[in-house]
């Protein structure tokens, strides 16, 4: 843990005022964008991010001593999503709905036509993921918390957390390059 995540936990136990504020304003980023990817529905990333934060609030004061804050915020937010698709599929029209819901994929005009290309292929086959696949890699590869870190979110032993990472990576490899070779076949001018 950081000297400043230690601090700011003893802030939180002391009932300091402004400590939750400094925490939200240290870690919104990233659990927003957490959420945003793993739901990959911005409506729902907001109503989760609330969650996640209303539920921080509430316990911010009954953290231990030794709790790593950008592992206890992650747990958080990751039960609020869990907790959110056990009810979405009790609520057939609610899934119904969540499942067409478009998602925004504004390329950058500046880009090339091969990287856009490239970059929705990325995006789609990491829809494609099982949950618990696309959920570590957002942990380990877009948010950069540690193997420990990690297991601590999951509730998950390190050497778990390297194996699903693992076949993570495999699986998104192997989606990719089952895309590449149909893109390759529907190409213009492929040999049929």
């Amino acid at each position: 843990m950081g000297a400043e995540d230690a601090e700011l936990v003893a802030r939180l136990r002391r009932r300091d005022k402004t400590a939750f504020d400094d925490v939200y304003a240290l870690y919104h980023p990233r659990i927003f964008r957490f959420l945003q990817r793993l739901t990959g529905s911005r409506q729902l990333a907001e109503d989760l991010f609330q969650d996640t934060w209303l539920a921080a609030a509430r316990h911010a004061g009954d953290v231990t001593e030794d709790t790593e804050l950008g592992a206890w915020l992650f747990t958080i937010a990751r039960n609020r999503y869990r907790s959110h698709r056990r009810w979405a599929f009790l609520d057939f029209t609610q899934r119904e709905r969540l499942t067409h819901e478009p998602v925004d994929h504004a390329p950058s005009p500046d880009r090339s036509a091969e990287a856009r290309a490239e970059a929705a292929a990325v995006t789609e086959a990491f829809a494609r993921l099982a949950p618990a696949h696309r959920e570590i890699l957002l942990l380990v590869v877009v948010e950069g918390l540690e193997t420990a870190q990690v297991a601590t979110v999951l509730g998950l032993k390190p050497d778990a957390v390297r194996q699903r990472l693992s076949r993570a990576r495999a699986e998104l490899a192997a989606t990719l390059e089952t895309e590449n070779a149909v893109a390759r076949v529907l190409a213009p001018g492929a040999s049929r």
